[in-house]
Protein backbone atom coordinates (compact mmCIF):
# COMPACT_ATOMS: atom_id res chain seq x y z
CA UNK A 1 0.00 0.00 0.00
CA UNK A 2 2.78 2.67 -0.83
CA UNK A 3 2.49 5.05 -2.72
CA UNK A 4 5.83 6.84 -4.14
CA UNK A 5 5.70 10.66 -5.42
CA UNK A 6 9.09 11.59 -6.13
CA UNK A 7 9.59 15.07 -8.25
CA UNK A 8 12.62 17.19 -8.84
CA UNK A 9 15.44 17.43 -7.16
CA UNK A 10 14.37 20.51 -4.95
CA UNK A 11 10.99 18.81 -4.43
CA UNK A 12 10.07 16.50 -1.14
CA UNK A 13 9.78 12.25 -1.55
CA UNK A 14 7.02 11.13 0.28
CA UNK A 15 5.39 8.12 0.86
CA UNK A 16 2.28 6.65 2.46
CA UNK A 17 3.02 3.60 4.30
CA UNK A 18 -0.55 2.88 5.57
CA UNK A 19 -4.33 4.18 5.59
CA UNK A 20 -6.03 2.16 8.18
CA UNK A 21 -9.97 2.20 8.66
CA UNK A 22 -11.45 2.65 11.61
CA UNK A 23 -15.32 1.76 11.75
CA UNK A 24 -17.62 3.81 14.64
CA UNK A 25 -20.57 1.90 15.05
CA UNK A 26 -23.85 4.05 15.29
CA UNK A 27 -27.60 4.36 15.21
CA UNK A 28 -27.75 4.66 11.52
CA UNK A 29 -25.10 1.74 10.77
CA UNK A 30 -21.11 1.79 10.98
CA UNK A 31 -19.40 5.28 10.26
CA UNK A 32 -15.17 4.83 8.89
CA UNK A 33 -13.35 7.67 9.53
CA UNK A 34 -9.29 6.58 7.72
CA UNK A 35 -5.85 7.09 9.59
CA UNK A 36 -2.72 7.39 7.22
CA UNK A 37 0.84 6.84 8.07
CA UNK A 38 3.14 9.27 5.67
CA UNK A 39 6.83 9.75 5.49
CA UNK A 40 8.46 12.65 3.84
CA UNK A 41 12.07 13.45 3.06
CA UNK A 42 14.23 15.68 0.82
CA UNK A 43 16.58 12.92 -0.27
CA UNK A 44 19.51 15.32 1.74
CA UNK A 45 19.62 13.83 4.89
CA UNK A 46 16.20 15.74 6.25
CA UNK A 47 13.68 12.98 6.78
CA UNK A 48 10.02 13.14 9.53
CA UNK A 49 7.26 11.12 9.60
CA UNK A 50 3.48 12.13 10.32
CA UNK A 51 -0.15 10.65 11.55
CA UNK A 52 -3.15 12.03 10.27
CA UNK A 53 -6.98 11.15 10.79
CA UNK A 54 -9.65 12.11 8.47
CA UNK A 55 -13.28 10.75 7.55
CA UNK A 56 -11.74 10.14 4.02
CA UNK A 57 -8.84 9.15 2.82
CA UNK A 58 -7.07 12.05 0.79
CA UNK A 59 -7.74 14.46 3.84
CA UNK A 60 -6.16 11.97 6.34
CA UNK A 61 -2.89 11.64 3.79
CA UNK A 62 -2.59 15.36 3.63
CA UNK A 63 -3.02 15.80 7.34
CA UNK A 64 0.00 13.23 7.85
CA UNK A 65 2.42 15.09 5.08
CA UNK A 66 1.99 18.25 6.93
CA UNK A 67 2.67 16.82 10.28
CA UNK A 68 5.86 15.11 8.74
CA UNK A 69 7.06 18.11 7.00
CA UNK A 70 6.68 19.95 10.17
CA UNK A 71 8.79 17.80 12.52
CA UNK A 72 11.79 17.01 10.19
CA UNK A 73 14.65 15.95 11.71
CA UNK A 74 18.85 16.04 10.11
CA UNK A 75 20.45 13.06 9.86
CA UNK A 76 24.26 12.54 9.50
CA UNK A 77 25.49 11.10 6.04
CA UNK A 78 28.41 9.67 5.12
CA UNK A 79 29.23 8.33 1.57
CA UNK A 80 25.81 7.68 1.08
CA UNK A 81 25.54 5.73 4.37
CA UNK A 82 25.08 6.53 8.26
CA UNK A 83 28.34 7.18 10.03
CA UNK A 84 27.95 4.32 12.36
CA UNK A 85 25.83 1.48 13.89
CA UNK A 86 23.06 2.09 16.24
CA UNK A 87 19.84 0.35 17.36
CA UNK A 88 16.44 2.38 17.71
CA UNK A 89 13.57 1.28 20.35
CA UNK A 90 9.77 2.45 20.44
CA UNK A 91 7.36 0.27 22.27
CA UNK A 92 7.85 -3.39 21.47
CA UNK A 93 9.93 -2.71 18.01
CA UNK A 94 13.55 -2.50 17.80
CA UNK A 95 15.62 -2.05 14.92
CA UNK A 96 19.36 -1.98 14.20
CA UNK A 97 20.86 0.44 11.61
CA UNK A 98 24.18 -0.63 10.14
CA UNK A 99 26.62 1.32 7.64
CA UNK A 100 27.52 -0.35 4.65
CA UNK A 101 29.78 -0.72 1.71
CA UNK A 102 29.28 1.88 -1.33
CA UNK A 103 26.82 -0.23 -3.82
CA UNK A 104 24.94 -2.53 -1.29
CA UNK A 105 22.03 -0.16 -1.63
CA UNK A 106 18.91 -0.48 1.06
CA UNK A 107 18.51 -3.97 2.95
CA UNK A 108 15.44 -3.56 4.72
CA UNK A 109 11.68 -3.95 5.08
CA UNK A 110 9.06 -1.60 3.74
CA UNK A 111 9.08 0.90 6.61
CA UNK A 112 12.28 1.35 7.21
CA UNK A 113 13.75 1.44 3.96
CA UNK A 114 10.80 4.56 3.38
CA UNK A 115 12.24 6.09 6.26
CA UNK A 116 15.92 5.16 4.16
CA UNK A 117 15.41 6.30 0.91
CA UNK A 118 12.75 9.80 2.11
CA UNK A 119 16.69 10.29 4.04
CA UNK A 120 18.48 10.09 1.01
CA UNK A 121 20.92 6.98 2.70
CA UNK A 122 21.63 4.96 -0.15
CA UNK A 123 23.49 1.75 1.22
CA UNK A 124 22.34 0.80 4.74
CA UNK A 125 21.83 -2.90 6.57
CA UNK A 126 18.64 -3.18 8.87
CA UNK A 127 17.14 -5.60 11.36
CA UNK A 128 14.06 -5.61 12.74
CA UNK A 129 13.14 -7.19 15.78
CA UNK A 130 9.75 -8.30 18.01
CA UNK A 131 7.39 -6.44 15.93
CA UNK A 132 6.41 -6.31 12.15
CA UNK A 133 3.98 -2.58 12.90
CA UNK A 134 4.65 -0.07 10.45
CA UNK A 135 4.28 3.12 12.72
CA UNK A 136 6.04 1.73 15.67
CA UNK A 137 8.72 0.78 13.11
CA UNK A 138 8.98 3.74 11.55
CA UNK A 139 8.99 5.72 15.31
CA UNK A 140 11.73 3.69 15.93
CA UNK A 141 13.59 3.75 13.25
CA UNK A 142 14.08 7.76 13.92
CA UNK A 143 14.78 7.09 17.66
CA UNK A 144 17.94 5.27 16.09
CA UNK A 145 18.56 8.10 13.36
CA UNK A 146 18.42 10.31 16.48
CA UNK A 147 21.35 8.83 18.31
CA UNK A 148 23.48 9.12 15.34
CA UNK A 149 26.59 11.19 15.68
CA UNK A 150 29.02 12.13 13.22
CA UNK A 151 33.22 12.15 14.47
CA UNK A 152 32.94 16.37 14.33
CA UNK A 153 30.00 16.33 16.63
CA UNK A 154 31.40 14.01 19.00
CA UNK A 155 34.83 16.40 18.96
CA UNK A 156 32.98 19.14 19.87
CA UNK A 157 30.72 17.83 22.49
CA UNK A 158 33.68 16.16 24.37
CA UNK A 159 36.43 19.20 23.57
CA UNK A 160 39.01 16.62 22.49
CA UNK A 161 40.48 15.60 18.95
CA UNK A 162 39.56 11.86 17.94
CA UNK A 163 41.34 11.38 14.86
Amino acid sequence: MASVNEGMPGEMIDRTLRIKRCAAVVKGGRRFSFAALVVVGDGRGKVGYGYGKANEVPPSVSKAQKAASRDMIQVPIIAGSIPHAVWGRYGAAKVLLMPANPGTGIIAGQAVRAVCEAAGIHDILTKSFRSNNPTVLVKATFDALKKLRTVQTVEALRGVSLS
